[in-house]
């Protein structure tokens, strides 16, 4: 079932690439079709998930390479599990989502599709080196997507993103392959290696490998002071791009910081707990600061992703930190590190769309280009309204649930650092009421007043992804009750069964 998951858009992605006679309204319909399979496939894992598991569950292997001990595993935790579900509904999203360029449909949206493969592959998959392949193939897809349908420097923008993001590869790539060698027999099996805890007492081995994995999922979430891809890259990639650079591939970093580091290395981890979480912070301060600076939409919002990152990272940190007595808040705080990373994908996901639809429809980002457009296009303020008020965590909306969780867990650990970030939070605000008050507000531009309000097809994608930030605000049962069991066992180091255990 998982494994189908992943093949699917695989074929999909084939079947556009082979078949020149298809019509762009007809790639689009098969585009989303395949796409929507992923997500029911998933939605289905969910109701045989067991919510009080604490090991991996529906595993599927194969041996690969025996002699090396890569095999495909997929499996899945509530932390794989959400961040899977969320992957599947912006995709299904993104692909419906109009085009901003209309050529090339059949491999733009085959490309989208083979994005979605590598990004579900990478977070069902239970083997190491089969995360590392997905973990690249991802860069590719988005290359691709940035460099031939992106606008502006797009090509430079690709370029850097591809760059940045590979050399962090490679550390992770490095990595990898130290921890590996360090079991016996060697295996690239996560159950095994959590189990194991094989670089426990390495000494300086141990924290050049947890800095190889840290450094390079910096780099992917990314976190401060390697964050400079980011700005370009999403300014100049379209805005369904955009919206999977941010709400998907973004995860990646902070879900690897998870399940490697965090697990893998947890006496390491907690070493260096307290410096990662100033990390976190200033990536909070820095991503929240610049962003106010901003005078594009795209670029605030892309500074935004730096600053929510932080947040993520900063319970991550809280949790592996190991402070005697403090177990629930840890986990708490790892808990809303999650609940983040999901949040943070539906919101700045829907950000970047609407942001993609006024560059559609104005050809700037620009904000002093607008004003008033509340009084021609209402659906389209509405969405941003509350996809901004979500961003910067209104209560009763996916955002709060996320921060509130990591900074009570945060202040139990490092209570400093978390008083400090909240004023992260300030900016934030800050942020996005100026700039809704700047583009839909006051008086409009003349040029302004033909501005096209959404259509039927954006309407009910902004509709779906925003009822889900709604739920998840109101009523977050649901998405704890999924998770809370695996940051429980991260947590407190519960062995997952490892095979024939």
């Amino acid at each position: 079932m998982l494994t189908l998951a992943i093949l699917v858009p695989f074929v999909g992605a084939l079947v556009l690439v082979t078949a020149p006679g298809l019509r762009a309204t007809t790639s689009r319909a098969l585009a989303v079709a395949t796409a929507a399979v992923p997500l029911a496939l998933l939605c289905f894992a969910w109701s045989r998930f067991s919510l009080g598991g604490t090991d991996f569950q529906l595993v599927e292997e194969m041996a690969w390479v025996p002699a090396l001990g890569v095999a495909w595993r997929v499996g899945v935790d509530g932390v794989s599990l959400a961040l899977s579900l969320m992957t599947g509904v912006l995709f299904v999203a993104t692909i419906a989502w109009p085009m901003e360029q209309r050529e090339r449909e059949r491999q733009y949206y085959a490309w989208f599709l083979f994005l979605e493969a590598a990004s579900l592959g990478l977070f069902l998959t239970l083997d190491l080196l089969v995360f590392y392949v997905f973990f690249d193939l991802s860069l590719v897809g988005m290359f691709f997507l940035i460099g031939r349908w992106g606008h502006g420097e797009r090509q430079a923008a690709a370029l850097k993103f591809f760059i940045y993001t590979f050399v962090g590869s490679l550390a992770i790539l490095l990595a990898i392959i130290v921890l590996v060698l360090r079991t016996d027999p060697m295996t690239f099996d996560m159950r095994v290696l959590i189990a194991q805890q094989p670089l426990a007492g390495a000494g300086p081995v141990a924290t050049l490998v947890f800095l190889g994995f840290v450094m390079g999922f910096a780099i992917k979430a990314p976190l401060f002071p390697v964050h400079t891809w980011l700005p370009p890259a999403h300014v100049n990639a379209p805005g369904p791009a955009s919206a999977i650079l941010a709400g998907v591939l973004l995860k990646m970093g902070t879900y690897g910081m998870v399940r490697m580091p965090l697990q893998m290395m947890r006496e390491t981890f907690a070493a260096y707990a307290l410096p990662l979480a100033v990390v976190a912070l200033a990536s909070i301060l820095w991503g929240a600061f610049v962003a106010l600076g901003q005078t594009s939409i795209k670029r605030r919002i892309a500074y935004t992703s730096v600053n929510h990152m932080g947040y993520a990272v900063l319970g991550i940190a809280a949790a592996g930190a190991l402070v005697a007595g403090e177990e629930h808040a840890r986990q708490l705080a790892l808990t809303g590190a999650v609940v983040e990373m999901v949040a943070h994908g539906l919101i700045t996901g829907t950000l970047f769309l609407l942001a993609g639809s006024i560059w559609a429809r104005a050809d700037t980002y620009e904000m002093d280009r607008f004003g008033g457009l509340a009084g021609v296009a209402p659906k389209l303020t509405a969405a941003t309204v509350v996809a901004a008020f979500a961003s910067l965590g209104l209560p009763g909306l996916a955002g709060f649930v996320a921060e509130v969780q990591i900074f009570i867990g945060a202040f139990a650990v490092f209570p400093w650092v978390a008083a400090v970030g909240l004023v992260g939070i300030l900016i934030t605000a800050a942020l996005f009421l100026t700039m809704l008050l700047q583009v839909f507000f006051g008086e409009r531009p003349v040029e302004r007043n033909a501005f096209a309000d959404v259509g039927r097809v954006e309407g009910a994608v902004l509709l779906a992804i925003l009822a889900l930030v709604v739920v998840i605000g109101v009523y977050p049962a649901w998405l704890l009750d999924l998770v809370n069991a695996a940051t429980d066992s991260a947590v407190v180091g519960t062995a997952t069964v490892a095979p024939g255990g």
